[in-house]
């Protein structure tokens, strides 16, 4: 664990943007191993929907169904805002959605106190994997800004936590950690003013997961009330999240099972590792980028090389489905580098959906393991 490093809390206010539109999140993660200083945070201001809401939701799960990339860390429900969002009446009565975004059109909302005082769903936390894992010894740079609803209490211990693996659990309890970067002092938000809470922190282990949120209990946290007829909860809006590496940039390492360092023999299968894809669809996540672009420079360096791509699945389903699912995961693959002019004569494709496990199809490991995709050497 690490400790909270140097923070700071700023007041800013900045001109907004427009919308992000999807071409511009796909070349950005194409290219983001090239540029350090690239934010490794995909859909950092919450623009990017997988389906419009038509309201809110009192299930964790809905946020993740909702925005692309983010997803909640416990049950509770974080919120989203934006022109396809209808608030609740009784909420919007309160002033929840009064705010607007600090850019673009869309922007997260948190409960972050008020356990001690009943607050169902007290502890919210927005969590998303990073686009590339954490290099260990790097100086990396975190940002993120916040403002709080009109009516609601102001605390500290805002903060964003590193996280190894995917925190995802089955309560709406509160996650106890030290956070990497934290606001000490009680973060304001005057006239609705968006602030900016940053930090810097060196990493001591490969993070794949980003998580925002309030990691102290009540009696942790301080907070102070800024009207008489404060409610007897905090919560605050968040936009514009960013993870950046500080210069000098660290070596990335290699290690002995890496891509780059398999060996290209007719006939041979090779795995590719850290390929994800959106639940139950064919759509890669950003983090696949990191071993897609391997492939890429492997196809681009041996120019006779021809391959194989292989889709698998699980064993959960139907068998029709998960062949299906398994063939357009694996094809997607194949638009990829063609989309980056390997010629499709090199590129060939098939899925065999849950026909050949590598592990059990029992535990939840097992199935982890079992989704995947591979290439076969054809010709090199």
């Amino acid at each position: 664990m690490q400790t909270p490093m140097d923070c700071s809390v700023s007041v800013a206010i900045t001109p907004k943007r427009g919308l992000v539109f999807p071409l511009f999140f796909l070349l950005n993660f194409l290219s983001i191993a090239q540029k350090p200083t690239a934010n490794i945070v995909p859909n950092p201001s919450f623009e990017r929907f997988a389906s419009a809401p038509i309201g809110w939701s009192y299930k964790g799960a809905y946020f993740g169904e909702v925005v692309k990339y983010w997803f909640s860390a416990t049950t509770a429900s974080p919120d989203i805002y934006g022109p396809d969002v209808h608030v609740p009446m009784d909420w919007a009565d309160k002033g929840f959605g009064d705010q607007k975004p600090r850019t673009g059109k869309c922007m997260a909302g948190l409960t972050l106190f008020g356990c001690t005082n009943g607050k169902p769903h007290c502890r919210e936390f927005v969590e998303i994997q990073l686009a590339e894992p954490l290099v260990i010894g790097q100086a990396y740079h975190v940002e993120f800004w916040v403002t709080h609803l009109d009516k609601s209490l102001q605390i500290n211990n805002l903060g964003a936590y590193f996280s190894i693996s995917e925190i995802k659990r089955q309560t709406d309890e509160v996650l106890v950690r030290d956070a990497q970067v934290s606001a000490k002092n009680i973060v304001p938000a005057p006239g609705g003013k968006w602030v900016k809470v940053s930090g810097q922190f060196v990493a001591k282990y490969e993070a794949e997961y980003v998580v925002i949120g309030n990691f102290q209990d009540d009696f942790n946290t301080l907070s102070q009330a800024p009207k008489a007829d404060c409610f007897n909860y905090a919560y605050y809006y968040l936009d514009d999240v960013l993870v950046k590496k500080i210069p000098p940039y660290m070596p990335v390492p290699v290690k002995p099972d890496d891509l780059s360092l398999q060996k290209l023999e007719p006939g041979k299968t090779i795995q590719l590792k850290n390929i994800y894809f959106e639940f139950d669809k064919d759509e890669l996540m950003p983090r696949s980028y990191v071993e897609l672009n391997k492939l890429l420079k492997i196809m681009r360096e041996n120019p006779k090389l021809s391959i194989e791509i292989v889709g698998h699945t699980d064993a959960l389903g139907d068998d029709d489905y998960n062949l299906e699912l398994s063939r357009r995961r694996a094809l997607a693959v194949v638009n990829f580098l063609q989309q980056n002019k390997i010629s499709k004569n090199r590129l060939r494709s098939h899925g065999d959906g849950e026909a050949k496990p590598i592990a059990s199809n029992e535990t939840d490991e097992g199935r982890a393991q079992n989704r995947r995709v591979e290439f076969v050497v054809v010709k090199k």
